[in-house]
């Protein structure tokens, strides 16, 4: 886990990073993490990192998940070859040369968050001139952090079963209180490392949230914090069982379908349930999933929270942070939210399902434009004999719009997932796209009901289930009090502390209203997240159908771009979505209003 970065590489380097990374060799070197560790519990062999040495070599930070164990590395069985990742072809370039390195920014974000790196463990090349001097290095750094002092009476060190870069995991005896004799985890994170304030506050965040989130099986159990002189010590469950990665390696480098199912279901479930709480985690990863036990259905814990942060619904994040097999667009573009998440969770459930990445280049520059640029590949062995239904749960996860991927609660309602005994999670998107309704203008309204009219079963059991959690009164009307009662039957105090609960004062509106289920379909609908299905175009004609029976009015150029707060050198734009025959909405009129206009320039859209 860690911010991404790497050595210092030449843009040309690129060029033949796909080819030479097609093949998996394991290297457990840790990236560098926020407070140094790549796990937030231990385990005896896997923990931190697993069992790299304290001497390991810093030069390459993105490792491969899979050891040397022959000529080509490759952990899968004769004539199933990895995937390659696919390159733009140079004719979309402006230049005949590569451009710029699409993570060259990167290298201010790791100053500013662990200080000036050493030559020999360079990031990404970029000017921070700039940066050279921090004020904010200079300044003495306050390393206190209020935890209890008297870490050595309570608990008894044993032995390391992990370390990273800023520090160790250990177990240890409880010596008194409730827990007495117990074994837990202690991550020990060294004072001495923490020499930005952004370090310093990555480790008091991680503790808040660890303190915050709490009632979940799949969550680590944080049970202590402590501090000394020179380190933070931050006790936990200790789970034995291994990493994830450690359980992918041992079936040959990728699951069956059917075992893959379970992992994917435990990894959205926890997820769904921090996305809930307004925390994102910003470095899921199989190294970040250890199993409680060495059983084989030992249920498995979320861990590492050293990059996580407290989010809302309609706020984004512009740091970047990650590991880089696993980082999504989005990120790399300086905007996200919690959507970052789900593509990295696309990419785990990718290799559970074929053993190689989707995204591969030598270099890490090689690697983020795969990211940003090339498609996943699904025609190699062993895809042709995955289920289709499979496929499209990994490609609704790996859109690189993220206004089109599903949630982790809508990923667990999806067809290759579906169960009908599994509690699905409430879905804070739900709260953020009925906010959206309530205070969006007649004519769209109409639009997304008439949308709504054309929804597919598959869709309409999410829904159905988002609203049973809405515990929809006898006559089946919801009002703003049941938002307000969701939210508090599934509270804790990270909810708090994300400001999650300010969203409902978006809902003021419906405080003198009631909605049944038909409306709260049309409410809770994406059209973005809907043109991702592969009947989309279908359904649109559909929902068109309805919209020109119940919805379909005359409507004026000026009307339609005040309508979508659009400024007067925009009616262009909008003047061909209005038919000359009889003035009202054209089918492509109809989609794009669904959508919005998205203009760049300033002079468009009004300020």
């Amino acid at each position: 886990m860690g911010q991404c970065q790497g050595k210092n590489i030449s843009v040309a380097e690129d060029a033949d990073g796909a080819e030479d990374g097609r093949r998996h060799r394991r290297k457990r070197t840790p990236t560098h993490p926020s407070n140094g560790l790549s796990s937030s519990a231990a385990t005896p062999n896997a923990a931190q990192g697993g069992a790299t040495p304290a001497n390991h070599s810093l030069g390459n930070f993105w490792p491969s998940p899979y050891p040397p164990g022959s000529a080509t590395g490759s952990p899968l069985p004769a004539g199933i070859a990895p995937s390659p990742a696919r390159s733009t072809p140079r004719r979309f370039f402006r230049r005949p040369f590569p451009p710029p390195s699409p993570a060259k920014h990167i290298k201010a974000s790791l100053v500013k968050r662990f200080g000036t790196a050493k030559p020999k463990e360079g990031t990404i090349v970029e000017d921070v001139a700039a940066l050279a001097v921090s004020p904010e290095v200079e300044r003495p750094l306050d390393k206190t952090f209020g935890y209890g002092k008297h870490f050595g009476a309570k608990y008894e060190l044993g032995k390391e079963v992990g370390r990273g870069h800023f520090g160790h995991t250990c177990t240890a005896r409880v010596r008194k209180g409730d827990m007495k004799g117990q074994i837990v985890a202690v991550k020990i994170i060294s004072k001495a490392k923490m020499t930005t304030a952004v370090a310093i506050e990555d480790v008091r965040r991680e503790v808040k949230i660890l303190k915050a989130l709490s009632g979940h099986k799949n969550l680590v159990k944080f049970y202590d914090a402590c501090e000394d002189a020179l380190n933070v010590y931050i006790v936990m469950e200790l789970c034995e069982g291994g990493e994830l990665l450690d359980r992918i390696l041992s079936r040959g480098g990728r699951y069956m379908e059917e075992d893959a199912k379970g992992i994917v279901s435990q990894i959205l479930s926890v997820v769904a349930f921090c996305h809930l709480q307004g925390v994102v985690h910003r470095d899921l990863k199989p190294e970040n999933f250890l199993f409680t036990t060495r059983d084989e259905n030992a249920p498995m814990k979320i861990i590492d929270f050293g990059l996580s942060d407290f989010i809302r619904p309609d706020e984004r994040l512009n740091d970047i942070v990650g590991s880089a097999y696993y980082v999504a667009p989005e990120v790399l573009h300086r905007s996200y939210n919690t959507e970052a998440d789900i593509w990295s969770i696309g990419v785990i459930t990718y290799i559970l399902l074929c053993g190689s990445r989707p995204f591969w280049a030598r270099t890490e520059s090689g690697i983020f434009r795969s990211v940003l640029r090339a498609d996943p590949n699904f025609d190699d062995s062993p895809w042709p004999t995955i289920s289709i239904e499979a496929k499209d749960f990994v490609k609704r996860l790996l859109n690189k719009d993220y206004r089109k991927r599903m949630t982790a609660a809508q990923a667990l309602t999806h067809p290759w997932l579906r169960d009908g005994n599994r509690q699905v999670s409430l879905d804070v998107i739900i709260f953020k796209l009925v906010k959206a309704y309530v205070r969006a203008t007649p004519l769209k309204r109409a639009a997304l009901k008439s949308l709504s009219k054309a929804l597919t079963e598959d869709e309409l059991l999410y829904l159905k289930s988002q609203f049973r959690l809405l515990e929809p009164s006898k006559d089946g009307r919801i009002s703003m009090d049941n938002f307000r009662m969701a939210l508090l039957r599934n509270a804790t105090e990270s909810m708090k502390e994300s400001k999650v609960p300010d969203i409902l004062n978006m809902l003021e509106p419906l405080s003198s209203r009631r909605m049944d289920f038909e409306e709260f379909c049309a409410a809770a609908i994406s059209p973005y997240q809907l043109e991702a299905l592969e009947g989309w175009e279908q359904m649109a004609m559909k929902a068109f159908e309805h919209f020109e029976q119940e919805g379909n009015r005359i409507i004026t150029v000026e009307e339609l771009a005040q309508e979508m707060s659009l400024a007067s050198t925009a009616y262009s734009i909008v003047q061909e979505w209005i038919r000359p025959s009889d003035g009202k909405l054209s089918f492509l009129g109809y989609t794009k209003f669904l959508h919005g206009v998205t203009v760049r320039g300033s002079n468009i859209r009004r300020q």
